[in-house]
């Protein structure tokens, strides 16, 4: 009997110190869970390289400039402009020599202005330029009719050896000036805001192609 009290106390030990270890282990969760992540190893987590750093800085600031220098190209491209429609007016003297002579000889550039393409068929002795992005043309006409405006006490003005007489159009913003001491009046039309280059370039081909002649202007008006 005193071997089984024996027996029976040490169970009791067993079962006591097991209970006892058990209370002293910390809380896990559910069987099988990982212990909770501790505030260093969170902050550990957040540290990220600088190189990482760097590059999340740089990638913004790299399609800012890829984006600017596209733009800067594209404005540089030269722009592909729509063929120009312009409407005939009277010209009699459009086959004549002396358009046939000026017309090779006109430039290709009238300060900012450029050739433009006209769509055909286009009226004869016939040339225009616009600026790169289009807008209102620079046009001019040769071999034209004597204009109803020039009569003898029309103003004129000597621009590089050619007589003009100039036609102010209000509606348009533009102005119209003839060549009226040449073998055949000469029209050339410009907007507002073309500055004189091109007054001067095509007074520098008329001189320099066409022989002055007499003036011709109409009669007085009643």
């Amino acid at each position: 009997m005193a071997a089984e009290s024996s027996d029976h106390d040490s169970s009791k030990d067993t079962a006591g110190q097991l209970a006892e270890a058990e209370s002293t282990t910390p809380a896990d969760g559910p069987l099988g869970t990982e212990p909770a992540t501790s505030e260093a190893e969170t902050a550990n987590t957040r540290q990220y390289s600088p190189a990482l750093i760097a590059t999340a800085v740089a990638l913004p600031v790299a399609l800012v400039v890829a984006v600017l220098v596209i733009a800067i190209f594209a404005r540089r491209a030269p722009v592909e402009r729509e063929p120009l429609v312009l409407g005939p007016v009277p010209a009699p003297a459009a086959n004549g020599t002396a358009c046939t002579n000026l017309l090779p000889a006109l430039p290709t550039e009238l300060g900012e202005y450029t050739k433009s393409t006209l769509v055909e068929p286009s009226p004869p002795a016939t040339r225009a330029w616009q600026h790169a992005d289009g807008g209102d043309p620079i046009v001019l006409r040769c071999g034209l009719d004597r204009p109803l405006e020039f009569n003898r006490a029309s103003a004129l003005q000597i621009v590089n050896g050619v007589q003009w007489f100039e036609a102010r159009d209000q509606a348009a913003k533009a102005s119209t000036w003839f060549a009226v001491d040449r073998e055949t009046y000469i029209a050339l039309t410009v907007p507002d805001g073309s500055g004189p280059t091109p007054l001067q370039a095509v007074s520098d081909t008329i001189t320099a192609n066409l022989p002055a002649t007499p003036l011709d202007p109409g009669p007085l008006p009643n």
